[in-house]
């Protein structure tokens, strides 16, 4: 096991979510799954209570904890893409799975997870040496909902 572990609470359904992440994103996988040995807030005793899994590498462990806590912006993934494909996969899987779109390249899953799918132009333009180009492509960032890198990279070019 990690020494470090990203815990996250979902309501009932952690084993969805792992079982999603593992099958859309590269390095990701469905590690174990726990059942409770006895009676819990949430659930019963032999209820699935835990899920071990990865997303890109990093180690998770999904809590179905029931309905108390609920995900929010303060924590997301963010997911550095290659190119305009790679970003339309990812984005199109999150939000066309009960997912929704949010701005300037963030989403939710459908279990309330955020997520950054950000093309690697994108941080590229905005932290370039350029300023002016920064502050054209930042703008233009800011008008979208899932980033297009040919609009970053016209924004750049003025």
């Amino acid at each position: 096991m990690q020494k470090i572990t990203i815990c996250l609470w979902y309501n009932g359904d952690a084993e969805d979510a792992a079982r999603f992440y593992a099958e859309t994103f590269p390095d990701s996988s469905v590690d174990a799954v726990f059942h409770a040995p006895g009676d819990f807030p949430s659930g019963k005793k032999g209820d699935m209570l835990t899920v071990r899994f990865s997303v890109m590498g990093i180690p998770c462990l999904g809590l179905n904890g029931g309905p108390v806590f609920k995900h929010n912006e303060a924590f997301s993934f963010q997911v550095a893409t290659e190119d305009q494909a790679e970003t339309d996969r990812y984005w199109n899987a999150i939000v066309g799975n009960g997912g929704e779109e949010s701005a300037c390249g963030w989403c939710k899953d459908k279990w309330g997870v955020s997520w950054q799918i950000t093309p690697l132009a994108l941080t590229g333009a905005i932290s370039g040496p350029d300023p002016a180009a920064a502050k054209r492509a930042f703008e233009a960032m800011m008008q979208m909902k899932k980033i297009d890198i040919a609009a970053i990279e016209a924004a750049v070019r003025g």
